[in-house]
């Protein structure tokens, strides 16, 4: 399978947010901002950007990027793996 260059941008995304993840460059520091460290703070942001990245990837991505076929999962109007009752 070839990668297009959206799947090495994807791939380029994932692997600058779990670099940044940890606040590695803040550790030592002790200030303090509204009662919390600041590299907390950092890492509250942080998981806020993550959060955007991924719903962004679910959304324009996921199918393509998992090898997942969206038009096989209905057969027949029903869904996989179960019986309607």
């Amino acid at each position: 399978m070839t990668r297009s260059t959206h799947d090495w941008l994807w791939i380029a995304a994932f692997a600058i947010l779990i670099t940044f993840s940890v606040p590695w460059f803040l550790w030592g520091s002790t200030t303090v901002v509204a009662g919390l460290p600041v590299w907390l703070w950092w890492h509250i942001g942080w998981m806020g950007v993550a959060t955007v990245v991924f719903a962004l990837f679910t959304r324009y991505a996921w199918d393509r990027m998992m090898g997942v076929d969206p038009d096989a999962s209905l057969e027949d109007g029903q869904p996989r793996g179960g019986e309607n009752a």
